[in-house]
């Protein structure tokens, strides 16, 4: 498996909600240092307003539900990630809807 952290917006985001894999423009970390992984969200965080993190199987897999291991968005546009569980699909739609 290998981790990924992809930008997405609100509309890839209701895919997943429905069950429906997503593509999105994926970083790949240097290593499993936490560092590089550190580096690679944020690089993914320039692109769009979350960050998905997901083990897949290469980093072309489409990425589904049951994939994410989170979800990082800036949530007051100090630069900071907020952290979210897979579970919390919901409430991070629902914080871009607002």
């Amino acid at each position: 498996m290998t981790r990924v952290y992809g930008a997405a917006d609100r509309d890839a985001l209701m895919q997943l909600a429905a069950g429906q894999p997503i593509t999105i423009d994926v970083v790949e970390s240097e290593s499993e240092d936490e560092e590089h992984e550190f580096e690679a969200m944020m690089a993914a965080a320039k692109r769009g307003p979350v960050v998905v993190t997901a083990e897949v199987e290469t980093a072309n897999t489409p990425v589904r539900l049951e994939n994410v291991e989170a979800f990082h968005l800036d949530m007051d546009d100090s630069g900071d990630l907020a952290w979210f569980a897979r579970q919390e699909l919901i409430q991070v739609i629902e914080f871009l809807t607002d």
